[in-house]
């Protein structure tokens, strides 16, 4: 390589890297990303505090990443490179078999989980009516099967049982329920969560374990409402080389009416709301996503009344759940109440449910609210 031609690249790859940099600047900031479902790091504040803990470089080199012009496309681009190279992660998300994503699980801090096993003992004392636990295994514990050779991920189920022995809460098998359908499509390929149909064997292992009568795929008709669902592991992952998922649903939503609080006080519900079929954000399509309470009440049903302490999860599982039960209360602990016994008392609740993935369960840090 001549000395001319050296100077050369140089100038060239200085005047692409300038260049880049000023349309960033020149262009004004987005807020949200659809593509990445999230909102992109603000400007950093500069401030004394900030300078000090080094909070003040940390925000400024998120907020160049996130604004980079054309951020999409090298997102996409740094997905294919670690494909190409022979790694089977990005951002940490396996690319899986039979076209699946699987986001991987740490194994979380034992003294956290002991912790929040204390909040939940603390609750199980607190209130007058059972409370049931589950914790919901991810698919990366179901599917381990399509995970890359030795990819390293959590002992969920061995977590799981250890939690389960420990507690005093009524315990919920999930893992069985669905573990045992395994070959079948109960998680989303692009998507952490359940789909209806995991949803579906979720809800029978919750009434069973409530002493509730099972219900029938059969007594259902499937209906597809979009066949172009693509979740959050397409977006986290940089892949974009997978065809979509699909989103079904069984329950009609006829005879149920939705109370939601998604700005803190009460409006009007649905069990599925079509507009987020038009959007990125498709599995909101579910309750509308999230919100710190909603109530679903069946007409004309004799079952039980639910408090349902939950994360998003629960958003495709509830239409399943108003087949056997006559109210649902669900709560975000995210934007939390001063006092679940005071709710249940006010409410005339039947039985408490604390059901969270085990992704997110290890992670919340919101669990003190069970203690309330």
């Amino acid at each position: 390589m001549t000395k001319k031609y050296s100077i050369f690249l140089t100038v060239l790859f200085c005047a692409f890297i300038g260049c880049m940099s000023v349309v960033s600047l020149l262009l004004p900031d987005v807020n949200f990303s659809p593509l990445e479902n999230r909102y992109l790091q603000k400007p950093p504040k500069l401030t004394a505090e900030n300078l000090s803990s080094g909070r003040f470089m940390e925000d400024a080199e998120d907020y160049v990443s996130d604004h980079i012009v054309g951020r999409d496309f090298w997102v996409a681009a740094k997905a294919w490179s670690e494909r190409l190279s022979g790694k089977q992660e990005n951002n940490g998300v396996y690319f899986g078999k039979q076209d699946t994503l699987i986001n991987r699980v740490d194994t979380p801090d034992p003294a956290k989980l002991d912790r929040d096993m204390g909040y939940l003992d603390a609750l199980v004392g607190n209130v007058s009516v059972p409370v049931y636990f589950g914790l919901i295994p991810s698919a990366a514990e179901i599917w381990s099967s399509r995970l890359p050779a030795g990819a390293p991920t959590a002992d969920e189920k061995g977590i799981i049982d250890a939690l389960y022995f420990s507690t005093g809460a009524s315990t919920i098998d999930l893992y069985s329920a669905l573990e045992a359908h395994s070959a079948e499509d109960i998680y989303y390929r692009t998507d952490h969560h359940w789909t209806s149909l995991g949803a579906f064997y979720g809800a029978n292992a919750i009434f069973g374990a409530m002493g509730l009568e099972p219900i029938r795929l059969e007594d259902y008709q499937k209906t597809t409402v979009t066949d172009q669902f693509y979740g959050t592991l397409f977006s986290s992952s940089g892949v974009r080389w997978l065809p979509p998922d699909s989103i079904d649903t069984y329950v009609p939503g006829q005879g149920i009416k939705v109370t939601s609080w998604f700005k803190g006080t009460p409006e009007p519900g649905s069990l599925y709301m079509d507009s987020y079929l038009e959007v990125k954000d498709k599995y909101s399509y579910f309750l509308g996503g999230r919100q710190p309470l909603c109530v679903v009440e069946k007409e004309g049903s004799a079952g039980p009344k639910v408090l349902l302490v939950r994360d998003s999860y629960s958003d495709s599982l509830t239409p399943f759940l108003t087949e056997r039960c006559s109210e649902l209360h669900l709560i975000d602990p995210r934007d939390n109440l001063s006092s679940i016994k005071g709710y249940v008392e006010e409410h005339n609740i039947d039985a408490v449910l604390v059901l969270y993935s085990f992704a997110n369960f290890s992670t919340d840090e919101n669990l003190v609210l069970l203690a309330h």
